[in-house]
């Protein structure tokens, strides 16, 4: 069925307002009436239609006067009007008519199939200029969009690009400085910064090939029955070197009693690494950061609170998207890509869950919350695990 649209009828006489609703209506049109230019100019405030049928004798504002009027709104100054006359007109009165607007005169008495034929096609003209429009609003929302990502994506080459250099140079360094053959303590320090450095650029990969697998849809869950508690605890120590760094008071809350759960450990345990890892690089020295494991009926919570540079409420909504940075954050986000937050979120909702944030404004610090159901399932639209689960 076609959309409903509206006709505007204008006339001083009630019966000929009856006249034309019975001859226009139909399912799928709404017809206004006015008994004035006045009230006529006060429903076109309110309403967008698709053809006018004017009255052209009325007392007061006539139906030349109302077209004027419509004419010079750029609300209702494409509205087409059709005259509606009793009596003849010269041609100079018609051609005034024309210049206020009209496309049309009808006279009076009218014919019945031409009044509908006519108003059928200024109908269809209507819904293909609505149609028109929304097609151009949409291709305006997707160009909006590529732009968008364009953007991002030459943000995400050139931090990368800056990321990898760093490390690279580092490890060339220390090769140019083996190869001098320096004294042991000092080739065992530069080894030791080179694993750091190589252990760096093995992270920003690992992140690259899991957007990449989520991208293309062949992540899958290696799901076992495990401790949760366990897989808490691993990602602490995962953690432990940044928290240690910059001296943040860690605490963590959980029941004593087991909280089993079937799902990948490795992922899970990656997905809390990244929460609190996230709080300690955003949460100035000496901060606090408090972990709390709760068990629901049908699932747990793990929630991850810190005290530091805290979210703006359009950030928060934007946090978890690829490649996304708070702008005001990027001093604090030592080589963050973007990525990590957006992992949680596609990982957690593998698993069923889901991931949310809040935060009270800037400077008030962030807290995230993880759902898991105790039974993870993996969403309909989840592929088919393969063989080997980590494969791209």
């Amino acid at each position: 069925m076609n959309p409903a649209v509206k006709f505007l009828l204008v006339d001083d006489l009630p019966e000929n307002l009856l006249s034309l609703e019975a001859l226009l209506q139909r399912d799928d049109r709404v017809l206004l009436k006015a008994r004035s230019g006045n009230e006529a100019l006060e429903l076109l405030l309110h309403h967008d239609v698709a053809l006018a049928l004017i009255d052209v004798q009325m007392p007061g504002l006539n139906g030349f006067e109302l077209a004027e009027l419509m004419r010079g709104n750029e609300r209702t100054r494409r509205v087409p009007i059709i005259f509606v006359t009793a009596g003849t007109h010269t041609a100079e009165r018609r051609f005034q008519g024309y210049e206020a607007g009209a496309v049309d005169f009808i006279q009076k008495p009218i014919e019945p199939d031409a009044l509908r034929s006519k108003a059928e096609v200024f109908a269809e003209l209507y819904r293909q200029r609505k149609k028109l429009a929304e097609q151009r609003d949409l291709l305006e929302d997707q160009t909006r969009a590529l732009q968008l990502a364009d953007q991002r994506k030459n943000e995400f080459i050139g931090i990368l690009v800056h990321e990898l250099r760093n490390p690279l140079a580092a490890l060339n360094g220390g090769l140019k400085l083996l190869s001098r053959q320096p004294d042991k303590a000092k080739t065992e320090q530069i080894h030791g910064l080179m694993h750091e450095q190589m252990d760096h650029i093995i992270r920003l990969v690992d992140d690259l090939l899991d957007v990449s697998r989520i991208t293309q849809g062949k992540i899958n869950l290696s799901k076992s029955e495990f401790e949760l508690k366990e897989a808490i605890s691993t990602a602490l120590e995962m953690t432990r070197p940044t928290v240690e760094e910059k001296r943040h008071a860690l605490t963590l809350s959980a029941p004593e009693q087991p909280c089993m759960i079937l799902a990948d450990k490795v992922r899970l345990t990656q997905c809390v690494s990244n929460l609190v890892n996230n709080a300690a690089k955003y949460t100035p020295h000496e901060g606090r950061i408090q972990i709390t494991l709760e068990q629901h009926p049908a699932g747990y919570q793990i929630t991850v609170t810190d005290n530091g540079l805290g979210l703006t409420k359009e950030s928060s909504e934007a946090i978890f998207k690829l490649f996304e940075q708070v702008e005001e954050h990027r001093d604090h986000a030592h080589g963050g890509l973007g990525i990590g937050l957006a992992l949680v979120k596609q990982l957690i909702e593998l698993h069923g869950g889901s991931v949310s944030v809040s935060s009270d404004g800037p400077g008030q610090g962030s807290t995230f919350k993880l759902y898991l159901p105790k039974v993870t399932e993996a969403p309909a639209w989840a592929p088919a695990a393969p063989e080997d689960d980590r494969a791209l």
